[in-house]
């Protein structure tokens, strides 16, 4: 979405012959392959775990931290996966989506109409605050000590990245669309206004 955005903004003229289906659907393989790969990673150290007491974890679902913390093994190698692999690749796709946005920034404080200004930002506030808040929680779930766990303060992080965040793009995308705006303003009338 960041590179989405940064075409649409600074390059308007050659949006569309950037981003084509093809492009598009590049950019979507490379995603799913990176996140496979690392899902398989973590997935086959996780699994060479022992586990000698409770198997249940009190979590929303299955995740690395809590699956490390019910470990009775040895768990130094898992944590540094999760720190590699959490540290590069969350990292490095921040990094891109913050140096996208300065460039969107930067190119939208050079257009001359207030209009245009507030359109640009629009476009992009709603979709930098959803990253904002993904990241956010990931990096304070990933990026940290194991000593420091704590599974009820988890639970309540992990909602941000696994739910708060998918169920607010397609609230925000759908909302900018006026036929959606219009149904959205009709049906709540209706159940307002019926009896």
């Amino acid at each position: 979405m960041g590179f989405d955005r940064y075409m649409a903004i600074c390059n308007p003229m050659h949006y569309t012959t950037i981003m084509n289906k093809q492009r598009c659907l590049q950019l979507a393989i490379g995603l799913w392959l990176i996140g496979f790969i690392t899902s398989v990673i973590h997935t086959v150290f996780t699994a060479k775990l022992q586990y000698c007491d409770s198997h249940r974890i009190s979590h929303f679902f299955c995740d690395i931290p809590p699956m490390l913390k019910l470990s009775c093994s040895d768990t130094f190698l898992n944590n540094i996966i999760v720190l590699t692999a959490g540290g590069f690749l969350g990292l490095s796709s921040f990094v891109l989506t913050v140096v996208s946005y300065v460039h969107i920034i930067s190119a939208v404080l050079k257009i001359q109409t207030k209009v245009g200004k507030s359109r640009a930002f629009s476009t992009c506030a709603s979709h930098l605050i959803v990253v904002i808040i993904f990241f956010g929680s990931i990096s304070f779930m990933y990026m940290r000590p194991t000593s420091s766990y704590s599974l009820d303060q988890d639970q309540l992080v992990s909602l941000l990245y696994a739910v708060v965040t998918p169920a607010l793009n397609p609230i925000i995308y759908t909302l900018r669309n006026k036929e959606v705006k219009i149904a959205l303003k009709k049906t709540i009338n209706k159940m307002l206004f019926a009896k």
